[in-house]
């Protein structure tokens, strides 16, 4: 896996690195042999809306093609970057899975139909 981080407005020390690699650690997981590309940007700011200094997270990970964005806005750097990392996890998880979902509906409906229960047509979901 490959991560990019970048800091805006702040020093990007070893611990913040290391933070940042561990709790992406577990995206290995949901890529059986595709590629995982990893951009993090990490960045403090300042809003007239908001007292004191703002921390914002943002990941943006893809896996085999397919793109997940997630960013997250709190007075802390480390609890930006679990709500980040929370957030980008219940994306990829839902994706997978609703495609586990349809690929099993499926199943289920083309061994009725060879079986003879069902006339339905899985392919174009008509009678």
């Amino acid at each position: 896996m490959n991560i990019n981080i970048k800091a805006t407005n702040l020093d990007l020390t070893d611990a913040i690195r290391d933070y940042i690699n561990k709790r992406l650690s577990g995206v290995d997981k949901f890529a059986k042999n595709g590629k995982i590309l990893t951009r993090v940007e990490v960045s403090k700011t300042t809003n007239h809306h908001k007292k004191g200094d703002v921390f914002r997270a943002e990941f943006f990970v893809e896996i085999m093609g397919v793109e997940y964005y997630a960013f997250s806005e709190v007075d802390d750097l480390y609890a930006a970057i679990d709500a980040t990392k929370a957030d980008i996890f219940r994306q990829i998880t839902n994706k997978k899975d609703r495609k586990n979902t349809l690929f099993k509906r499926g199943s289920i409906s083309i061994k009725k139909m060879i079986k003879g229960i069902s006339d339905r047509n899985p392919f174009t979901s008509k009678y």
